[in-house]
């Protein structure tokens, strides 16, 4: 029978283990991370192998850097177990600035238990040097920042005067933003509960529903969770509802609904008893489906839309030709606007994956126009912060639909990005963000 692991040592081999799944297999971080965190009991040790790999990702270019520069010579070809593990280590030391004796110890021991006996001397130096100098910098601020070059090129030409902060942006803590179900009760008098259980909660003048805690935690260990008096959401994505503004007794489609945000907030935003909107919410993935199907019966709301599984592009295959009054799209993107939220979408999407993803968009846009009855209005949003996804998308649509024109929204909704509205990831708080506004012309008798 095999000794037990020392204390922090499991830990340890759990981060670098979900990094290189991350890194090396392509797996998105919060599948790994979902799998992961479900075989260790330990809270204290779940929250640590979630912060190590967040962290790991965040600055990865910069780790490796800094690797570089201290190594006398590169890690096996095959070494990029080792390579993660080296990756939690500094993440630990640089980023989590935890005790240098904890860190090192447990990390250099976890080599030891992942079968890298001879490597394990190596990781205990570069661990301990890193504790007691600074990393070495580099002067490109992809490496600096820990960006791919491609989109660091990117954000420089559609930017040029704010891709800095949007770098520094994405590699912040994202605060935890909460939708307070206005069906179910008031956001004031649950901002009260929330302070009564321990939590500091920050109430804007907008949106209406939004509350942000700057101290993320688990949603399960909030009051009213389970009886579906809120739901996590940022707000950016909740201003995409309230650009949309459904009102009573409206036929509404979400297209792209996956994994339910917006559906439970439109439903959520035209009580019941002033008639509610008759609501159809469309995802092509029939995993991600189950995920609207659970979200929304923890918010009780299921009953009161309809869900299918189609490709909203395929018109034919699901329309049943009557039009709607809104429709609100947001679109497939590149998700550079959640990064913060997200690290590892900076090594998972390539430059080319853009391109791509217009001709999704530029599809999915023409097909809910289709759909969208004369005098009725279309939310294109992302979040995305490439103009080629946004302005760009939308000023292209506008040149093919002679019967569509933009309709306008305020400073709210980011600044004006000629057409629509984009907000800069941390702007406020929130995510990054596209919306535009799109009306169709009423038929001439």
């Amino acid at each position: 029978m095999s000794a037990p692991a020392q204390p922090g040592v499991p830990a340890r081999i759990a981060s670098a283990r979900a990094i290189d799944a991350v890194l090396h297999e392509g797996r998105s971080l919060k599948t790994v991370l979902a799998q992961a965190l479900s075989d260790i009991a330990d809270a204290r040790d779940r929250a640590l192998v979630e912060a190590i790999c967040f962290h790991a990702l965040r600055h990865l270019r910069r780790y490796r850097f800094a690797l570089k520069q201290w190594m006398d010579k590169p890690l096996p070809a095959r070494g990029h177990l080792l390579e993660a593990l080296l990756l939690a280590g500094l993440a630990q030391i640089d980023a989590l600035a935890l005790p240098a004796h904890a860190a090192v110890a447990a990390t250099a021991e976890a080599a030891r238990s992942l079968r890298k006996p001879a490597f394990v001397g190596l990781v205990n130096a570069l661990l301990r040097r890193a504790t007691r100098e600074t990393l070495p910098a580099s002067t490109d601020p992809a490496i600096a920042h820990s960006y791919p070059d491609w989109l660091v090129a990117r954000l420089r030409a559609d930017w040029p005067e704010r891709w800095q902060e949007i770098l520094a942006a994405g590699n912040a803590i994202a605060p935890l933003w909460l939708r307070v179900n206005a069906g179910a009760i008031a956001r004031d008098v649950y901002a009260t509960r929330l302070r009564e259980a321990g939590f500091a909660g920050h109430a804007p003048d907008w949106p209406p529903q939004a509350l942000r805690l700057e101290s993320p935690v688990p949603p399960e260990m909030l009051p009213g969770w389970s009886e579906g008096l809120i739901s996590v959401q940022d707000a950016a994505a909740q201003a995409a509802v309230a650009a949309i503004a459904p009102r009573p007794g409206e036929r509404v489609l979400d297209a792209c609904c996956a994994p339910g945000g917006k559906t439970a907030a439109l439903l959520e935003a035209v009580a019941v008893v002033d008639g509610g909107i008759e609501l159809l919410a469309i995802d092509d993935d029939a995993r991600r489906m189950r995920r609207v199907e659970t979200g929304l019966d923890r918010l009780h709301l299921r009953r009161r839309v309809r869900l299918r599984v189609a490709d909203v592009g395929a018109v034919d295959a699901w329309w049943d030709g009557k039009p709607f009054d809104a429709v609100l799209l947001d679109a497939p993107c590149s998700a550079t606007g959640i990064i913060r939220r997200q690290p590892d979408i900076k090594w998972h999407r390539r430059e080319h994956d853009v391109r791509a993803l217009t001709e999704i968009q530029d599809r999915l846009l023409d097909a809910c126009w289709r759909v969208l009855a004369p005098g009725g209005r279309l939310l294109y949003a992302t979040c995305s912060i490439l103009r080629q996804e946004n302005a760009q998308r939308v000023a292209a649509f506008l040149q093919r639909h002679a019967d569509a024109s933009e309709r306008p929204l305020d400073e709210r909704f980011g600044r004006a990005a000629h057409p629509g509205h984009q907000r800069l990831p941390g702007d406020a708080g929130m995510d990054g963000f596209y919306y535009a506004l799109l009306g169709k012309r009423l038929e001439r008798k």
